[in-house]
């Protein structure tokens, strides 16, 4: 395995762990996982910075599974990276809905607080519905 294909895979769970209801609505989990200066722009163009988005993730109930795909790593400096996948769920009949293009930036936090990976930004464009 080389250190690219490594390092997708680190971030692409750490992504992934967004998408189930039971990180989702854990508060100190979802505040580990983003950086101090959070930002997403959400598929309906609006703007949430860390704290809303900890807050709407802990009041989100019967969220439907998230699927993913295509995942796509960019390294754009030394402890910055660009990860860019498709998206989608189901509805009741198993159609797929709310497809959506993700990009997100992940950055490698300091030594002083771990040395762990952080999201730092994110955006969700809709594709399709």
């Amino acid at each position: 395995m080389t250190d690219s294909t490594r390092l997708l895979s680190v971030i692409q769970s750490l992504e992934v762990q967004l998408h189930q209801p039971a990180t989702r609505n854990d508060v100190n989990i979802v505040a580990a996982l983003l950086h101090e200066d959070f930002e997403e722009i959400g598929r309906s163009g609006q703007r949430y910075d860390k704290q809303q988005t900890v807050a709407a993730l802990e009041m989100e109930n019967g969220h439907r599974q998230i699927f993913a795909e295509e995942f796509k790593l960019a390294i754009v400096a030394e402890g910055v990276v660009l990860l860019t996948y498709k998206s989608f769920q189901r509805d009741a009949n198993g159609k797929i809905v709310r497809r959506t293009e993700r990009s997100s930036i992940w950055l490698l936090s300091s030594s002083k607080t771990g040395g762990r990976w952080q999201l730092r930004f994110h955006q969700g464009t809709a594709n399709g519905d």
